[in-house]
């Protein structure tokens, strides 16, 4: 809804309804000429992708084609059974569902359209669910567990029969995971009910839009796409990056010494939305904030693992325009539209173009008007990336990632989703799982052995009842063997497997038991365990004491301590994006950029190029030098934490075959450092072993194959596989279990399947998620071959400032008391040491 747009298209054909017309008219606005297009596109039965700019009035030109269809639509007779819904809009986030619910409820109450709109998300009230299969809404907004929960159901064909159109928003951000794939399922089951649905995709930042036109159409027998919708132009965003007069850290994350300067920026805004990258980084934000607010301003905390009730409070309040402040992490970065947000801060790097451009676009969010930003780095190398990221910007580059084949896993969930809506073909169904674009290519041995797997577990296990989980009839179709099965799928599904979590409550102590409060959230059980009765940690934005727990519960009161334990979150880090890790290359080898960055860290690089040396963009820089009793090696190859730390797990196993006696190693997102009691300077020299050797690319094969059989990353990623393929239950009817025995069970059938089935699909899908996700074996795989020949040693007497924020990494774990002051002393031997007398 903008104001007065150029007219359509040549050949654009919509027909609006007069209402519709009536209502642009009483506001002095008119639809835009993409609006229209998408309209006369969908009026024609194509499926579309729009692509357009944050405020370009994307989710109003998904919704035309239904609001106009419906408010065409005849009215029902009496005694007319009900219509299934019309129109399945389907996005990646519950706020963003709410919003859209809001949003979209204002046009069809200001015109009087015959028209139900309603949200189902997991936050949804059980009876309300009930009620929306038996008087669907017209338009029902939902994420992708919703979808694969209602496709498992008896009624799903009478539920979908009516069903028209599908709305994607925020596409982008759906296909790249596990979700995506489980949603393309979903959509090939939705095309198996009607043939004819229509497909509209809406997104703002695309790296390859050809991917996503063929991901909303059905891909059997023939490759085909979507047609496509483009809107250029939109304000370019004022981003800047703070200038600080405090010191930019050398390592680190929590930008504290920039807190005075954000609290400003606040102060001279109506509402600014602060991201970062975790909920760590959240929590420890929103206290740094609250210490020094001194005008006590409303500010409020927002992640995933916050109670709903807080969460949907703070997002009304930011609907109200009551809130100066939001300190948030991904769960409000997609298209949202909060009142008068006016500025947003990033506090840390964006890892990524596309990712920064996306939040960006929650400051004014209209098309004509620019975005404020202020990107804050966390430390000296964050400065290169966020410089590199705002270029970027400008210049309108994405770096979304690629797609990739759908997961075995997620089918195997799909499979079981399937027979308990009904029973089903193997033909027909794996023909309709083919028309799901991530599974395209899937061939038919493959299938089979998921369909073996859902029925018996595979061959290791098939002699165990409870692994049976459907059997084929006399019929030649395929069905759950017994109704508890599809009552165990309905509390299992989705793809998100968080790590494992306890309810945080107040407790209510009466008589020495403890009692259940206020709920506040959820918290990593692994943290929980750390700690004893009576610590402090921060949560909530709270200072929370630890008093307990009680099966699932973790038991909490107020606390006062100004000593407090900070609560992780696992899988929370973003990685570092291919395109942004090519800029920062860029940048380090042409002084000429330099001019662009902070004093302190544009000297920072010129003492580097007069004491050791910046590589080119295309070559790696390897330095070693001797310190205290240690020998050590840094590289710099910019590729991301994941990568890094898979390739200093290869290193150390070949430096320790080579006689190095390496001890361990450090990774960060730019460099990795590894330290040993042989001189490996010395050794490289005389190429024992030479620097092209141990990063030649065959230490992918043996030593990779090795190290993973090793160590405890396959089992970890098997733990996930088995609960997304239903292996594993993490809930049953009336309980859950914890996770330590999830992870039990895990690895007593992981050992099974490795010794008695290798080949087992799950441990083919556990292989291929370790490669693409925590080891990012593809990335590492690119650069070992982009250095090839390209490596440059530089033997040093001592540590070059450009090593000197890898070096502190290490042994960062907090640590009170004495020995974190000796940390501190050698933070500071190292700065002078490499820098002389700053």
């Amino acid at each position: 809804m903008t104001r007065q747009s150029p007219p359509p298209s040549e050949g654009a054909s919509a027909v609006l309804p007069e209402p519709f017309v009536k209502w642009f008219a009483e506001r002095g606005w008119a639809p835009r000429a993409h609006q229209l297009e998408l309209l006369s596109r969908t009026q024609a039965g194509k499926s579309v992708l729009l692509i357009a700019p944050t405020g370009a009035g994307k989710t109003l030109a998904g919704f035309l084609p239904s609001l106009t269809d419906l408010a065409t639509r005849p009215k029902r007779k009496p005694g007319e059974a009900h219509r299934g819904i019309h129109t399945l809009y389907i996005s990646p986030l519950k706020a963003l569902a709410v919003d859209i619910e809001r949003n979209l409820g204002r046009p069809v109450e200001d015109m009087g359209l015959p028209i139900s709109i309603e949200t189902r998300t997991g936050d949804t009230p059980t009876h309300k669910r009930q009620r929306q299969k038996l008087v669907p809404p017209d338009i029902l907004l939902t994420t992708p567990e919703q979808l694969a929960l209602l496709i498992a159901s008896s009624d799903a064909r009478r539920f979908f029969e009516d069903l028209r159109y599908v709305v994607l928003d925020e596409l982008h951000s759906l296909v790249t995971s596990k979700r995506g794939h489980l949603l393309s399922l979903g959509l090939a089951r939705l095309r198996h009910y009607v043939p004819d649905l229509q497909s509209i995709g809406l997104s703002a930042t695309v790296a390859q839009p050809d991917e996503l036109r063929q991901w909303l159409v059905s891909q059997n027998p023939t490759r085909e796409m979507s047609d496509l919708i483009t809107v250029e132009g939109g304000a370019k965003p004022d981003i800047t990056i703070l200038d600080s007069e405090e010191r930019v850290p050398w390592a680190g994350h929590s930008a504290r010494y920039a807190i005075g300067d954000v609290y400003e920026a606040i102060k001279k805004h109506k509402t600014t939305l602060l991201f970062v990258n975790t909920r760590s980084q959240a929590e420890l934000l929103f206290q740094e904030l609250w210490r020094i607010n001194e005008d006590t301003l409303p500010i409020a905390l927002h992640h995933g693992s916050l109670d709903v009730g807080q969460r949907r409070r703070v997002e009304k309040a930011m609907a109200d325009n009551v809130l100066r402040a939001v300190v948030a992490t991904s769960t409000l970065d997609l298209g949202i539209d909060w009142g008068d947000v006016d500025l947003v801060v990033h506090v840390g790097a964006p890892k990524g173009a596309s990712r920064l451009a996306q939040r960006i676009g929650r400051a004014n969010h209209r098309m004509d008007e620019p975005s404020r930003a202020i990107l804050v780095p966390a430390n000296r190398f964050e400065v290169l990336e966020c410089r590199a990221a705002l270029e970027a910007n400008y210049v309108g580059a994405q770096d979304t990632p690629p797609l990739i084949e759908g997961a075995l896993d997620v089918l195997a969930q799909h499979v079981l989703g399937c027979a308990c809506g009904a029973p089903f073909d193997a033909d027909e169904l794996y023909n309709e799982i083919r028309s799901a674009a991530p599974y395209a290519a899937l061939d038919r041995d493959s299938f089979d052995r998921v369909i073996a797997f859902v029925a018996t577990g595979g061959y290791a296990l098939r002699t165990y009842e409870r692994y049976a989980r459907i059997k084929l009839t006399k019929e030649g179709k395929w069905r759950v063997t017994h109704p508890r099965v599809a009552q165990q799928y309905r509390l299992n599904v989705g793809t998100i497997v968080e790590a494992p979590a306890l309810n945080v409550r107040y407790t209510r102590a009466k008589g020495g038991a403890m009692r259940g409060g206020a709920p506040l959230g959820k918290i990593e059980e692994h943290f929980v365990e750390t700690l004893t009765q009576g610590d402090m940690f921060i949560f909530a934005g709270k200072v929370l004491r630890f008093e307990g727990i009680r099966e699932n519960e973790c038991y909490v009161s107020n606390g006062n301590s100004s000593k407090v334990l900070v609560p992780s979150y696992a899988g929370g880090k973003f990685p570092l994006s291919t395109y942004l890790a090519e800029q920062v290359r860029g940048m380090l080898a042409d002084p000429a950029r330099w001019s662009s960055l902070p004093d302190q860290v544009s000297d920072w690089l010129r003492i580097q190029q007069d004491k050791s040396v910046l590589p080119p963009k295309d070559q790696l820089l390897v330095e070693t030098f001797p310190r205290g009793s240690r020998f050590y090696m840094v590289a710099y190859p910019f590729e991301g934490r994941l990568a890094h730390q898979t390739l200093g797990m290869l290193l150390t196993r070949r430096l320790e075959r080579s006689g190095a006696r390496p001890l361990g190693f450090v990774a960060t997102d730019y460099s990795l450092a590894v330290w040993s009691l042989g001189d490996m300077g010395a050794m490289f020299k005389a190429k024992k072993p030479s620097l092209d050797d141990l990063f030649d690319e065959d230490m992918l094969g043996d030593d990779l194959e090795a190290w993973l059989n090793d160590s405890w990353l396959l089992k970890r990623t098997f733990r996930n596989c088995a609960v997304i393929a239903g292996l594993i239950e993490k809930r049953y009817p009336g309980q859950e279990k914890s996770g330590r025995q999830v992870t039990v069970s895990a690895d007593l059938i992981y050992d099974v399947l490795r010794s008695h089935e290798p080949d087992h699909i799950l441990l083919r899908a556990t292989r291929a998620d370790a490669g693409s996700g925590l080891l990012d074996v593809r990335r590492l795989a690119e650069m070992l071959s982009r250095i090839r020949g390209r490596i440059m040693h530089k033997a040093l007497d001592h540590i070059s400032p450009l090593a000197v924020p890898v070096m502190m990494e290490i042994g960062r774990e907090s640590v009170n008391g004495e020995a974190n002051d000796s940390l501190l002393s050698e933070a500071a031997d190292l700065i002078e040491e490499a820098m002389g007398p700053e």
